[in-house]
């Protein structure tokens, strides 16, 4: 299978991409990775490397990129040739079976909805993160890619969220909560009010458990957590916030405190980080594409790079968009966009 990684996009430039390209071509045998950047700073940075199976190695040059605070309809205007829309551009002539970046957000969701390369019964992609929680994982739908949806986008969102979790997760028979103010029916404003009523009859009615609230993803209330994506986004965000806060306190006051045992602190803090830190998934696929897109995070390092490389070979090797559509065609027709 054959993914193009977006080597410009992200905090740290092309150096940790990679890095994360090469890390993720020796553990995957028949992966082929794409690099679209620079020609010029990428050969010097893959020279650097020890053991670059150069037979699985391609690049396409671009040498220019969507900044990190560009608005991404301006970008798509201005710079039509950047590497995130050569992705695209590649996914989009059957060049690739999917993408990865760390790059802008905004850039890499308007770079997919210009190509409107959707699955079909799917108004809008949403971006699917998965969260840990007191009973192992949640999937959180959408975490920024709709800000303003409607009720049928949430709809189809949870379904997909519930394939996801079925397909990534091994959840037998997702759990399907709807983000809201208040666990009562009738809360909030009119978009979860119709979104509920539309979850409790759609075909995941069985597996609804109606509202929750933030504090309920992690106590692994449902499997599943539907919201627009300004409020998913928040939900996310706020989230990688307290856990750095909370692993900073705990490496602080109780690991560097343990002086006999610090082999065994080390060891345990070690364990935390690959159970909890998002590098650990990589990143975040934007469901609803017609191909595999994994959005990672701004400030990925090398490790997470290749985790989500790993990832959008997985999806493609599960076939997870054929799931997708299998699930989704059992809704009615809609004609919302």
């Amino acid at each position: 299978m054959r993914i193009a990684l977006d080597a410009a996009g992200g905090d740290f430039g092309a150096a940790p991409n990679v890095a994360g390209a090469v890390r993720a071509l020796q553990t995957v045998p028949d992966l082929t990775v794409v690099l679209v950047g620079d020609q010029a700073q990428l050969e010097p940075l893959l020279a650097a490397q020890d053991g670059v199976p150069a037979q699985r190695l391609e690049i396409v040059h671009t040498s220019d990129v969507v900044g990190m605070k560009d608005k991404p309809t301006e970008a798509l205007r201005r710079k039509p040739d950047a590497s995130i829309f050569r992705c695209w551009q590649l996914l989009a002539e059957h060049k690739v079976d999917g993408l990865v970046s760390a790059g802008n957000t905004g850039a890499v969701v308007a770079g997919g909805l210009k190509t409107r390369r959707f699955l079909p019964c799917v108004h809008r992609p949403g971006i699917a993160a998965v969260m840990p929680n007191a009973r192992g994982h949640s999937v959180v739908i959408d975490v920024g890619a709709n800000v303003f949806p409607k009720p049928r986008h949430l709809l189809e969102y949870a379904i997909m969220g519930s394939v996801f979790a079925q397909e990534l997760l091994g959840v037998s028979r997702p759990a399907v909560g709807l983000m809201n103010v208040g666990e009562e029916e009738g809360k909030g404003h009119e978009l979860v009010q119709k979104s509920y009523e539309l979850l409790r009859q759609g075909p995941l009615r069985d597996q609804f458990v109606g509202n929750v609230e933030g504090r309920d993803i992690p106590r692994g209330v449902a499997d599943v957590i539907v919201t627009d994506g300004f409020t998913g986004n928040v939900v996310l965000k706020l989230s990688e916030g307290v856990f750095e806060f909370l692993m900073n306190v705990v490496r602080e006051r109780l690991v560097e405190s343990l002086q006999g045992e610090k082999e065994q602190a080390a060891l345990a803090w070690r364990d935390l980080i690959g159970r909890y830190h998002y590098s650990t998934f990589g990143g975040a696929p934007l469901l609803g594409i017609d191909g595999v897109c994994l959005i990672c995070h701004g400030a990925s390092s090398d490790v997470a790079i290749a985790n989500a490389l790993r990832a959008a070979a997985r999806f493609v090797q599960l076939r997870l968009n054929a799931s997708l559509v299998a699930a989704l065609e059992q809704l009615p027709p809609d004609g919302e966009e």
